[in-house]
C-alpha cells in the first residue's frame, strides 16, 4: 500500500492493551503518523461517554465513530455530529425476537444527547436484571417499555454464559430488515444496530467529506464488528489476536495489542 491517507483504528484488543493503555511506542507512531498529516480515526463499539479516556491516553483528540458506525463523534469539541438510530417500531420486534429465540436474555439500548454526558439524555438504559459484560457497568435499570420507547443507536442482546457467536448465529435466523448484528466479545453479548450501518460506514462518513477514498485507508481491528472496516480499506489489518473472522477479512496479520501491533505496522511509514 502506498502512504495512507486516513488510519481507522479499533480501540479495545487493537489500540490499547490489556491494562487499558496505550504503549509510548504505539502513541509514537500515531502521531508521528498525524504531525505528517493523516487522519487518525477512533473506530470503536463504545459510546461516545467513553472516548475521553482514550483521549487521554492518545495526548490528542481524533474524530471517533462510536457505537459501531452509528455515531460520529469530536472529541475535541465534546460534540456528537450525526447519530442513526433504531426506531420504536423496530426496537419492539427486536425485543420480540431477542427474547422468542434466546429465552432469559437481559436487553439493554444505548442512547445519545448531543454531548458526550447529556444527562438531558438517559443513556444506557437496560431491562431490571441485566448482567453486565464487563466491570464498569453504568447503565439505568428501567422497564422493558421504557427501554423500548425511545429510538436507540444499538440494541444489546446479553446472556451470561452463553458464547455471543451462537447468540449471533441464532438472532441471524429471524432478524432480517429491522437490523444488522455484530459482537465485539464473544461473552454472551450481541449489538444491533440500524441496518446498513457499520465501523465502515461510519469511517467514510469522516474520509468522504476530506477527498479521502475507502483505498486510502488501512484500517486495525479484533472483532467480528471490524469486519466491515477491514473489507472497506485499501489495507485491512488483523491483530495477532483477533477473532477468526477478522483473519480472514484482512489483508495482513500483525502482532498482538499487548504487542504493539499497530506500531508495528504505522512504523513502516512513520518513525
Amino acid at each position: 500500500m502506498t502512504l495512507p491517507a486516513l488510519i481507522a483504528c479499533d480501540v479495545d484488543g487493537t489500540l490499547i492493551n490489556d491494562d487499558e493503555r496505550i504503549t509510548p511506542r504505539t502513541r509514537d507512531a500515531v502521531c508521528a503518523a498525524v504531525e505528517a498529516g493523516t487522519q487518525f480515526v477512533l473506530a470503536t463499539g463504545r459510546p461516545p461517554r467513553w472516548i475521553p479516556q482514550v483521549v487521554d491516553e492518545l495526548g490528542f483528540a481524533p474524530m471517533a465513530v462510536c457505537a459501531n458506525g452509528a455515531v460520529i463523534y469530536n472529541p475535541a469539541t465534546d460534540q456528537v455530529l450525526s447519530a442513526t438510530t433504531l426506531s420504536v417500531d423496530a426496537l419492539g420486534e427486536l425485543a420480540e425476537i431477542a427474547n422468542r429465540v434466546i429465552p432469559g436474555v437481559g436487553l439493554a439500548v444505548e442512547r445519545v444527547g448531543r454531548t458526550a454526558h447529556d444527562t438531558a439524555t438517559p443513556q444506557f438504559v437496560s431491562s431490571p436484571g441485566y448482567e453486565h459484560a464487563w466491570l464498569n457497568p453504568d447503565n439505568t435499570e428501567v422497564s422493558i417499555e421504557d427501554l423500548l420507547s425511545a429510538p436507540a443507536v444499538k440494541l444489546l442482546v446479553r446472556k451470561a454464559g452463553a458464547r455471543s457467536a451462537d447468540m449471533a448465529a441464532e438472532l441471524a435466523k429471524h432478524v432480517g430488515i429491522e437490523g444488522d448484528i455484530t459482537y465485539s466479545t464473544n461473552n454472551g453479548l450481541v449489538e444491533i444496530v440500524p441496518v446498513g450501518i457499520d465501523k465502515g460506514t461510519g469511517i467514510a462518513e469522516i474520509a468522504r467529506p476530506r477527498g479521502i477514498a475507502d483505498e486510502d485507508w488501512i484500517a486495525f481491528g479484533d472483532m467480528p464488528n471490524d469486519v466491515p472496516m477491514l473489507l472497506r480499506a485499501g489495507h485491512g489489518v488483523a491483530m495477532g489476536n483477533a477473532h477468526p473472522d477478522t483473519i480472514a477479512a484482512a489483508d495482513e496479520v500483525t502482532t498482538t495489542n499487548t504487542d504493539d501491533g499497530v506500531a508495528r505496522v504505522l512504523e513502516r511509514w512513520w518513525l
